[in-house]
């Protein structure tokens, strides 16, 4: 049980100005894992108030960047001691399988922050240009007071792609993290009051959607940097635009995986189940539309339904499992609705499609759907849930097409045992991300999405770009 009676605000554990509670359920066994308090708009008033005192008189943004990256550093170096800590809450939060949390949920956040420490120490901040008319100078300024709005699947993970860029650049930040998972982000603000990071440039207030929007309106709030669904994006993005205020917007997805007739089943399926099934099917990036040739479908469908047979389901603290539960029962209801819309739509299910025989938790099978045409619901809908959509293609041709035919643009990849062909798919494919017989995010490119999938980029030096203003300065000539 991890139970927090106070929020992060001004660099202090303060009271809540309400006295609402929100209860972390495991959605595996149900019961009470942690509490923090539910903040309120008054608590989100407070939060921007002290994110924007330390922001227009505090040392943060008027720090040299390589002593703020040292401040930064710090944190890096105590988030390291504390990776098995983040993997047990996440596991208890959300349900993620502890294999993954281990492998991703914990140690990533913590390479993101050092990936950017290091950025900041080398990254040119300003720069003198020739200009046509003399000498300029190009400043690099921080943005300024960053409201952050993160979802629950991939809770540090997600929140340190907006943290880390928005410390080094020297803004400061107001974190939202999303209701079922706030345990993890307060374990994170232990850390940087550990840190010495001053006072006010980090604030934490759970809360649900209403005061979420409070934040992003907030007349104090320079930037709302969100992940999320692409509807909350679109709202988020029309109040930004009423003000016009900066924002960066990681939305939904339904990419696509393109096996050509030329990908080898054994080494191709194992990459797919990662791609598709991980967390839980619980990512923006799982591409869980599977192209497969109509020539060798058949072959194709049987090999990718016993990988979804073949899903180890139940406690997701036990190293051996790979399927964990979804992170509330709403969410297995979503899955469950959508299995039953594949069912009414024609499309066939091959492997699961129904819930395992286990006790307690928010379970649905790993569930795989042949005859999938790409206009359906189930292929064109984000499920969020470890629902695969094996569609058929008739040359590579139409394969490009039907991965193109999505109003999202998030990820994708293609299987082949020519590298070289495979990168002549990869750019006919408008996605944001792509992969080659692999699928993976690197933290020194840039990582977002085309079409509805979401608007500007995190990571590489464009993910520090997002934090900064640039201001063109005139020298004199002589």
């Amino acid at each position: 049980m991890t139970d927090y009676d106070k929020l992060f605000i001004g660099g202090e554990w303060i009271d809540p100005a309400g006295s609402d509670v929100i209860e972390v359920h495991s959605p595996y066994s149900h019961q009470v894992v942690g509490r923090v308090p539910e903040g309120t708009d008054a608590d989100v008033d407070r939060a921007v108030a002290a994110a924007r005192s330390a922001f227009d008189s505090g040392p943060w943004p008027r720090m040299d960047p390589v002593e703020r990256a040292e401040a930064v550093q710090k944190l890096a170096d105590s988030y390291g001691t504390r990776l098995d800590d983040f993997a047990h809450i996440i596991t208890a939060e959300m349900g993620s399988p502890m294999l993954f949390s281990q492998m991703a949920q914990a140690p990533m956040p913590q390479v993101m922050l050092q990936y950017f420490v290091d950025l900041a120490r080398s990254y040119a901040f300003e720069e003198r240009r020739d200009g046509v008319f003399g000498p300029m100078l190009v400043r690099r300024e921080p943005v300024g007071v960053v409201g952050a709005i993160v979802p629950w699947n991939v809770p540090q993970f997600v929140s340190m792609s907006k943290i880390a860029p928005a410390l080094v650049s020297g803004s400061t930040i107001v974190i939202k993290p999303a209701p079922e998972t706030p345990l993890d982000m307060f374990l994170l603000a232990e850390l940087v009051a550990e840190a010495g990071i001053p006072e006010g440039v980090f604030n934490v207030v759970p809360a649900g959607r209403e005061v979420g929007e409070h934040l992003v309106t907030h007349p104090g709030v320079d930037k709302i940097a969100f992940t999320g669904s692409t509807a909350a994006g679109r709202r988020i993005a029309s109040l930004c635009g009423e003000q016009l205020k900066r924002c960066s917007l990681e939305l939904g997805g339904k990419s696509a995986a393109i096996v050509l007739d030329d990908a080898d089943p054994a080494t191709t399926v194992p990459g797919l189940e990662f791609s598709g099934l991980m967390n839980n099917g619980q990512a923006c990036v799982a591409q869980t539309r599977i192209l497969v040739p109509q020539s060798g479908y058949d072959t194709w469908v049987e090999a990718i339904a016993e990988m979804g047979r073949r899903q180890v389901t139940g406690d997701p603290t036990e190293m051996t499992t790979t399927l964990g539960p979804l992170v509330a029962e709403r969410q297995r209801d979503r899955v469950e609705g959508y299995i039953d819309i594949g069912k009414s739509e024609g499309a066939r299910i091959v492997a699961g499609g129904g819930r395992p025989d286990i006790d307690t938790g928010w379970f649905v099978e790993a569930t795989v759907f042949a005859d999938v045409d790409n206009s359906m619901r189930i292929a064109q809908e984000e499920i969020f849930g470890p629902v695969l959509c094996v569609i058929p293609y008739a040359d590579e041709a139409e394969a490009i097409a039907i991965a193109n035919d999505s109003e999202y643009g998030l990820a994708g990849s293609v299987w082949t045992a020519d590298a070289d062909h495979g990168l002549d798919v990869a750019r006919q494919v408008r996605t944001g991300t792509f992969g080659i017989n692999q699928y993976l995010m690197d933290f020194t490119s840039p990582f977002g999405g085309f079409k509805a999938s979401g608007l500007g980029r995190e990571f590489g030096p464009e993910g520090l770009s997002a934090y900064l203003e640039p201001k063109s300065i005139a020298l004199p000539a002589n």
